[in-house]
C-alpha cells in the first residue's frame, strides 16, 4: 500500500506502485557512487593527449621541411628564423591545446561524470611527469634525460626565439592547455547525459 506524505498530503512518489525514478535523481546517485577523479581514466587521457601531441608535430615538422621553411638565405637568416620562431609558437600551442582537448574528452568519457575534474586529472598528470623528468634530467645529468632521449619530434624553432618571453609563453601554454583539458572532459561526459536521458522521465 501507498504511503502518505502527511507533510503534503501527498502520496509519495518512491512507494507509488509502478513509480519509475526521474532521470535527475539516478543521474545524481550515479555521480554520488561513481563520481570524482578516476585516475585510470585520466591517465589514459593524458596519453592520449601525448600520442596526439607527437603526431601533430611530427606533421607539422614535416611539412615545415617540405615546403622549405628550415632553409634561409645567409642575408635573410635572421628575418627568417624570427618568422618561423613566432609561428612554430603558435602552432605548437595549438597543437597543445588540441592535443589536452582530446586527452580531456577521452578521460571524460572513460569515466562519464566530472568531465572538467577528468580534464584536470589528465593535466595534472602531464605537469607531473613533465616535472619529474625535468628534475631526473637536471640532478642526475643528460644521459637521464627521458624526453631528450626519445628524441621527439618538434617544430623547427630557434631557441632564442622563444626564450625573448618565455614567461609569458609558459603561462600561456599552462593555462592554455588547462582550460582545454576541462572543455573536453565537459564534452566527453556530454555523451552519456544524452544517453541517461533514454527510457527515464
Amino acid at each position: 500500500m501507498a504511503s502518505i506524505d502527511t507533510r503534503k498530503g501527498a502520496v509519495a512518489e518512491s512507494d507509488t506502485p509502478n513509480a519509475r525514478p526521474t532521470r535527475k535523481n539516478v543521474v545524481q546517485q550515479q555521480r554520488e557512487e561513481f563520481g570524482g577523479f578516476s585516475w585510470g581514466a585520466d591517465c589514459f587521457g593524458w596519453l592520449v593527449a601525448v600520442g596526439f601531441a607527437t603526431l601533430l608535430l611530427a606533421l607539422v615538422a614535416a611539412t615545415g621541411a617540405a615546403v622549405g621553411l628550415t632553409s634561409a638565405d645567409t642575408a635573410d637568416a635572421s628575418d627568417n628564423a624570427t618568422t618561423i620562431g613566432i609561428v612554430g609558437g603558435v602552432l605548437l600551442l595549438v597543437i597543445l591545446l588540441a592535443a589536452y582537448y582530446c586527452g580531456g574528452y577521452v578521460a571524460g568519457r572513460m569515466a562519464r561524470f566530472n568531465g572538467p575534474r577528468q580534464g584536470l586529472g589528465v593535466w595534472l598528470i602531464g605537469l607531473v611527469v613533465t616535472v619529474a623528468l625535468a628534475v631526473a634530467g637536471a640532478l642526475f645529468g643528460a644521459e637521464y634525460n627521458v624526453l631528450s632521449d626519445l628524441n621527439l619530434p618538434r617544430i623547427p624553432v630557434g631557441e632564442g626565439s622563444l626564450t625573448t618571453a618565455g614567461l609569458i609563453a609558459l603561462a600561456a601554454v599552462l593555462l592554455g592547455t588547462l582550460l582545454a583539458a576541462f572543455a573536453g572532459g565537459k564534452a566527453g561526459t556530454h555523451f552519456h547525459r544524452k544517453v541517461d536521458k533514454v527510457g527515464l522521465a
